[in-house]
């Protein structure tokens, strides 16, 4: 019997803001333990909370970029549970009127293209993070009342890889839309995933288990392979599915149960008595939207459309935000954007992922790739001093005429200087030029590096290969 398996997520984001959701503290990661810590965040009796607005205005301008409902009316309330790394004994979240309602987020499967609905975006307090040693534990409280935004999907993702096409996309709007630094080291980006299997046919969905805080992409894709595979060698073996939360052990590559599932009224909601409800002016909502920015989408469709681009290399550089902005400040400065675009997608990238940095760290500038670009079509370069002077600029910086001027780098162009470097190569290899005068046409290749050699790259490669026919058939 074939299975089915039905994923939803419900990825946490903790969202860009200076302070925490319901105080003054600093939201700032790398602090030391429990030092933006305050009576309100610590959750001592008498403390009241004041809401951050600029974390309302995130949570709705993601809605807005993923076409959610914006409610106009929404409330916050007290979800309680008791553990070690929640102050109050509850978090204050939302449950029946969350801020954005519906949408939907379009992903790319193996080519295939797949929307992924959206049932809500709430805001809520992140909790602590507890910390294990050796013989002890402790808790941090500096992530205590951060801002952080749920958004929840509905339960029609396909597979784990469709999942992890999810994931990476929202990653993606996120960045664009300055919502989040979405650096998942960090814990800014966390999703709990819940799955089941179901036979082929079968309309109800299974029974389904969480999988809690797993807080990298591979890991929810990994963990989501297992816990489908998991689940449909119960069914076969003739055993049931019961409805659980389970953890993800990323060394062992399995999944354990840790509790039973709790379902809504196990967390006793109700309406957080000391913060008003949150209305939203319908003149306000349309302000933050004209504040979204062109998304991956769009804009993957613009460079195609604008720049000549292969779809392809438009889905690469708009990939991330920095990269597709440093493309485009060089673009918009050379007469050659696909030209640009081919330098970005090859050395640039190849440099980036060599030394594990982003675009925003290296000393190379967009106006100095465009006139590395303008110096190889004007031929005063070749392809391979190209290289070089890229890799030069990638770690030093620089101008790259004042490179090629100082370091003697610009091609060889001279007939006369390629003219007696073709002699000088022909001469000492002359089992070669015999093999390419037999119909060996790679022995013509094997010369061109010999000139190449002997030029210390700067010969023209195109005269090259033409002085050199020329001589050899002659």
């Amino acid at each position: 019997m074939k299975y089915l398996p039905t994923i939803g997520l419900e990825v946490h984001v903790q969202l860009k803001t200076r302070s925490k959701m319901f105080c003054a503290c600093s939201a700032g990661y790398g602090a030391p333990p429990n030092t933006h810590v305050c009576p309100v965040c610590l959750g001592y009796p008498g403390s009241l909370p004041v809401m951050n607005q600029e974390a309302v205005r995130l949570t709705v301008i993601t809605g807005l970029m993923i076409g959610s409902r914006i409610r106009a009316l929404s409330k916050f309330d007290r979800k309680s549970y008791f553990y070690p790394d929640m102050p109050k004994n509850y978090q204050i979240s939302q449950y029946d009127q969350p801020l954005c309602e519906g949408g939907d987020v379009e992903v790319d499967v193996g080519g295939t293209p797949k929307t992924v609905a959206i049932r809500r975006i709430h805001l809520e307090e992140d909790v602590a993070k507890n910390m294990h040693f050796q013989s002890s534990s402790g808790v941090d409280f500096n992530r205590a009342g951060v801002p952080l935004m749920e958004i929840v999907t509905e339960p029609c993702i396909a597979s784990p890889e469709e999942a992890f096409a999810f994931l990476l996309a929202l990653r993606r709007i996120l960045l664009y839309g300055g919502v989040s630094d979405g650096n998942l080291e960090e814990g800014n980006l966390r999703c709990d995933v819940n799955c089941s299997v179901r036979p082929e046919g079968q309309e109800a969905l299974g029974t389904k288990s969480e999988i809690k805080n797993l807080n990298t992409f591979k890991g929810a894709l990994a963990a989501l392979r297992h816990e489908a595979g998991r689940q449909i060698r119960v069914l076969e073996s003739g055993g049931r599915i019961v409805q659980e939360t389970r953890r993800w052990d990323t060394e062992a590559g399995v999944t354990h149960s840790m509790r039973s599932k709790e379902d809504a009224h196990d967390y006793r909601y109700f309406p957080e008595p000391d913060l008003m409800p949150v209305a939203l002016p319908r003149a306000l909502v349309e302000d933050w939207r004209r504040q979204i920015p062109e998304l991956p989408r769009a804009r993957r469709e613009r460079f195609v459309r604008e720049y000549g681009l292969p779809d392809y290399d438009a889905g690469v550089l708009v990939a991330e935000k920095a990269v597709a902005d440093f493309f485009e400040n060089a673009a918009r400065l050379s007469a050659n954007a696909k030209a640009v675009s081919n330098w970005m997608m090859t050395e640039m990238l190849r440099l980036l992922s060599e030394r594990e940095m982003g675009i925003n760290s290296v000393c190379i500038t967009p106006e100095a790739l465009a006139g590395l670009v303008k110096l190889a079509d004007d031929k005063v370069v070749n392809s391979t001093t190209a290289q070089e002077i890229v890799a030069t600029l990638f770690e030093k910086g620089g101008d790259p005429a004042a490179l090629v001027q100082s370091g003697g780098l610009g091609q060889e162009s001279d007939t006369a200087a390629i003219e007696r470097l073709a002699d000088q190569a022909i001469a000492g290899n002359p089992g070669s030029a015999a093999d390419y005068r037999g119909g060996k046409s790679a022995a013509l290749k094997f010369l061109i590096g010999q000139v190449m050699r002997l030029s210390k790259g700067k010969a023209n490669p195109q005269m090259l290969a033409q002085i050199l026919e020329r001589k050899l058939k002659g």
